[in-house]
């Protein structure tokens, strides 16, 4: 038997939400992920560094005091670039590696869910999504999950070391700026979207788990192939 169009279970309005939750939320995460405006510096202070991101920094004829030749840095470069080379171990202490690596795991993991989501809400394929919807929205949940956990601990380390002396000179000209408050408001939308899915997947385990005990009560003589 075939199931005919708009004949079949549509996605449950917790998937729905959970996942409204969690495309928005991947969405500020692109953005923070890409954009160089983690610290910033005050305009007022004319300070020679500008701003940076995780990837990218952005300076104003910057003298780097513990490099022997006179040479300025100007403009932004990514992190990995020639320009920066002499100063790269400088400018990319271990703490900000975790940082990178945090959020590049929970870039992934939140978008690899998206694509699954996606599919899900789309019910394609429709029989294989139907069969195992408990399971796909579960892997979705923890995957969410994972990135909640993830990016606070990003915004934790990167929050709590960025006034470290060892780094940035001058910290006190500098601030927070308005990719890593996109960084943080995209930890809460992966956990509220987490919390979400987590009861999506545990409704949808509650169904498929009713219908198959109403099959075994009309076909007790037969073996259940769920």
């Amino acid at each position: 038997m075939t199931v005919q169009k708009n004949d079949y279970p549509k996605a449950p309005n917790t998937l729905v939400h959970g996942a409204l939750l969690t495309y928005i939320a991947g969405l500020l995460l692109l953005i923070a992920f890409c954009s160089p405006y983690w610290v910033q510096s005050f305009h007022d202070t004319y300070s020679s560094f500008k701003h940076m991101g995780l990837w990218e920094y952005c300076f104003d004829s910057f003298r780097y005091p513990y490099y022997q030749f006179d040479h300025l840095f100007n403009g932004c470069h990514h992190i990995f670039s020639q320009e920066y080379y002499v100063i790269r171990e400088w400018l990319l202490p271990p703490w900000l590696m975790f940082v990178q690596a945090f959020v590049t795991i929970g870039f992934l993991l939140s978008f690899g869910s998206q694509i699954l989501m996606a599919l899900q809400l789309c019910r394609w394929p429709l029989e294989f999504v139907l069969q195992y919807e408990w399971i796909l929205t579960a892997i979705d949940f923890i995957c969410t999950a994972i990135t909640s956990v993830l990016l606070f601990l990003a915004v934790a380390v990167f929050g709590g070391s960025h006034f470290r002396r060892d780094w940035l000179m001058y910290p006190n000209w500098n601030y927070l700026s308005w990719s890593y408050g996109l960084a943080v408001i995209s930890f809460f939308f992966h956990g509220f979207a987490a919390l979400l899915l987590y009861r999506a997947a545990k409704q949808s385990y509650e169904k498929r788990r009713e219908a198959r005990n109403l099959i075994m009560q009309m076909h007790p003589e037969q073996q259940s192939t769920w």
